[in-house]
């Protein structure tokens, strides 16, 4: 059966690592404990059968040499805490003792004073742990040896405080241990999360256990290979998308000499295209190494509501609905570039796009841009974020588009530890959303 089955086993590593080690370590002492009871036990009982066969010799002597009108009177001298002397018959019984402790007295006794008197040993009926031993004095008297065991030896009444305190010890050095181990996976765990576009997760600390220390190696060998990889990724699209606005300013500046007005418009169309297209890919460049803006706390509703009226003045059917009513620290120029080119996606598919704006209770703020476009095949609401990945139904003049303003978009709000989102709308349309995590 696999750990994980259990309905209550911990989910972390630290937990089950912890309560492995405290269970083991907790039965470990309790059957340590255990023992050293029994064993302790065991040395009492030799100890007192070794006592009793020498006290029982030499009272049975000394009360056999008293006069019989002498011998009631020490009898509550030689009587102890496990047996006394009964001048009489006892109670007779035919049940030899069956346990084991009454056994080795019954014997021990015999073994002592056995030679000299005929004595006989029974259980007293409806209690077999006790034992009576039965003999004659020299003079025919009647004796009876009255045994009743101890229940156990009596235990110190600061043994079960010392005890919880070893318990409290272990499981504090359990806590401990296990807090050191595994810390190092936390901190790695932390890193692989924080490891955003940007490439700027903070290396860590080579020390520790060698297996800790190889890992932390590893890891930052990794990041740094990566890192090294991206950049130059990032440079060469740079720097084509950056040496391809110089042909393409002069292809412009031959096409405006041109006779032919017609074919001149459309490779004025084309050139248009390909500029942006150039521009795009350097702004996406730039994002993938996330923004250099500084964070600062601004107005989210004047951000929006400007950017709003921008739209209207420009003769675009843009709407706001909602507000924040509150301030946020967050990268201005990146949250007005996603929110534009969300818009535009609407404004290109759509005709028309609505700003809806909400604050959750946790602090989270929610922008929604909705369109009544065709929407996105819910397989392909992923895609669409990858660099220059288009739609088919988007590769027209009407349309155009660079495939990388979503990807642009998705660059910034990672950048931002935001999160942006695709989904359908009942109805028709297309639903762009981003959260910004609470930062007021």
């Amino acid at each position: 059966m696999k750990l994980n089955a259990w309905p209550h086993w911990p989910r972390t590593l630290f937990a089950r690592l912890a309560l492995i080690l405290f269970v083991g370590l907790a039965l470990a002492q309790t059957m340590s404990v255990w023992l050293t009871l029994t064993e302790r036990n065991q040395t009492m009982n030799n100890v007192m059968v070794g006592y009793i066969e020498r006290e029982v010799t030499s009272s049975v002597a000394l009360l056999d040499h008293l006069p019989p009108n002498e011998r009631a009177e020490w009898l509550p001298r030689l009587e102890r805490r496990t047996y006394r002397f009964i001048l009489g018959p006892g109670v007779a019984g035919a049940e030899q003792p069956n346990a084991e402790l009454s056994a080795r007295v019954a014997q021990s006794i015999e073994d002592g004073i056995g030679k000299r008197y005929a004595l006989t040993a029974n259980a007293v009926p409806g209690d077999p742990s006790r034992l009576q031993v039965h003999l004659r004095l020299s003079d025919g008297a009647p004796l009876t040896i009255d045994y009743r065991p101890m229940a156990g030896v009596p235990l110190s009444p600061w043994l079960p405080v010392v005890l919880a305190l070893q318990l409290i010890v272990l499981g504090t050095c359990c806590w401990l241990a296990v807090r050191l181990a595994t810390r190092p996976l936390s901190q790695l765990a932390h890193a692989a999360d924080t490891l955003g576009p940007d490439l700027k997760a903070e290396r860590l600390p080579e020390d520790g256990p060698d297996e800790v220390a190889r890992a932390a190696r590893a890891f930052n060998a990794m990041h740094d290979r990566v890192k090294l990889y991206m950049t130059e990724r990032l440079q060469i699209l740079a720097a084509i998308s950056h040496d391809l606005q110089t042909p393409i300013t002069r292809m412009r500046l031959r096409v405006d000499v041109m006779d032919d007005d017609v074919q001149g418009a459309k490779l004025q169309q084309d050139l248009h295209d390909m500029e942006t297209m150039v521009k795009e890919g350097v702004t996406y460049a730039r994002t993938m190494h996330g923004a250099s803006e500084v964070p600062l706390r601004i107005d989210p509703d004047a951000l929006l509501d400007s950017l709003v009226c921008d739209y209207l003045d420009a003769g675009k059917d843009v709407a706001l609905q909602g507000q924040v009513a509150s301030a946020l620290v967050t990268r201005p120029q990146a949250l007005r570039r996603i929110i534009g080119n969300l818009v535009d996606n609407a404004l290109k598919f759509g005709g028309a796009a609505q700003i809806a704006v909400a604050k959750a209770q946790d602090g989270h703020v929610t922008i929604s841009v909705l369109d009544r476009g065709p929407g996105i095949p819910d397989e392909s609401l992923e895609a669409v974020f990858e660099p220059f990945v288009r739609l088919e139904g988007s590769r027209n003049r009407h349309t155009g588009g660079t495939g990388l303003g979503l990807a642009i978009a998705r660059q910034l709000a990672l950048a931002m530890d935001a999160s942006l989102s695709l989904q359908n709308r009942a109805g028709g349309g297309l639903e762009a959303r981003l959260v910004l995590k609470n930062a007021s």
